[in-house]
């Protein structure tokens, strides 16, 4: 019997950092003010009707080639270096990956974030993703960034979760994304994966996972009313604080789900194998 893949995928601001990972060191890098950038952002989207991912990532690269600042993949990463993870998210993913093994899973985890893949990148974490989705730049022969090669807004999230189901990981093909696919050769089924978020950025991934037959948890630094509501409406299973320690609530809930989920599975192909030897 093959162990099922399992997999948890992340928005990453605010759901394994604490805040937007730009806030930390990249903003300041451009000798800005956090609010600064993100009022001009802001002002770029609404003056341009832009999406607000392009607008953030256009606005980098203007206000960085005004103020002389070569705006390069090495110097975006350098600031991953300083990003601050909520409790427990540095050993979060062996452990859990360690309890998927004892009990015969193969768990696998995935960003997919409006953030920059970049930054992600530079990261002390970056290396336990099997795939980063989120925006990433593309760069001229001098290693400048000129333009976004991928963006990541809030609807499009979901395209990504289709990419993982399907097992179809380079952003370029579009080809094997949209054809035709039996549910059975589908490398991860929907009713084996788990959302984790923090808000209303997240809710359409939350929502296909309600539909699919996967989980969706939000997480949250304090509780307010729009973390409540998202359970309150019924978009997501769980709400628990942003704590990956062991033996924390978020913890606990994982390792339920992905217990639950071998079970299933494990249900499911014996229903198979019975149903092939009554029809023989």
């Amino acid at each position: 019997m093959s162990k099922p893949v399992i997999a948890i995928m992340y928005d990453f601001d605010k759901t394994l950092c604490t805040k937007d990972m730009q806030n930390y060191r990249f903003i300041p890098s451009l000798g800005m003010k956090v609010s600064e950038f993100w009022d001009y952002t802001n002002s770029v989207q609404q003056s341009e009707h832009m999406d607000s991912v392009l607008a953030y990532m256009y606005a980098a690269i203007k206000i960085a080639r005004e103020r002389n600042i070569p705006l390069t993949r090495d110097r975006l990463e350098d600031n991953g270096r300083e990003i601050e993870f909520f409790p427990g998210v540095i050993d979060w993913f062996s452990r859990i990956n360690r309890f998927g093994e004892k009990i015969g899973a193969r768990i696998e985890h995935y960003v997919i974030s409006s953030g920059m893949k970049e930054i992600i990148d530079g990261t002390k974490i970056s290396g336990e993703f099997k795939n980063i989705f989120a925006c990433e730049y593309l760069y001229n022969e001098d290693g400048v960034a000129v333009w976004p090669k991928t963006a990541v807004n809030y609807t499009n999230k979901t395209q990504f979760v289709y990419r993982i189901n399907k097992g179809v990981l380079d952003v370029s093909n579009d080809f094997d994304l949209n054809r035709s696919m039996p549910d059975d050769s589908k490398r991860v089924s929907f009713r084996n994966m788990i959302y984790i978020g923090d808000g209303l950025s997240d809710v359409p991934c939350m929502k296909m996972m309600k539909s699919y037959g996967g989980k969706a948890i939000a997480v949250y630094l304090k509780p307010d009313e729009k973390v409540r509501e998202l359970l309150r409406k019924d978009r997501v299973d769980y709400i628990y604080p942003a704590d990956y320690s062991e033996n924390s609530g978020l913890d606990l809930t994982i390792k339920d789900i992905i217990r639950s989920m071998v079970i299933a599975d494990k249900l499911n192909e014996e229903y198979v194998e019975q149903m092939k030897s009554v029809s023989e």
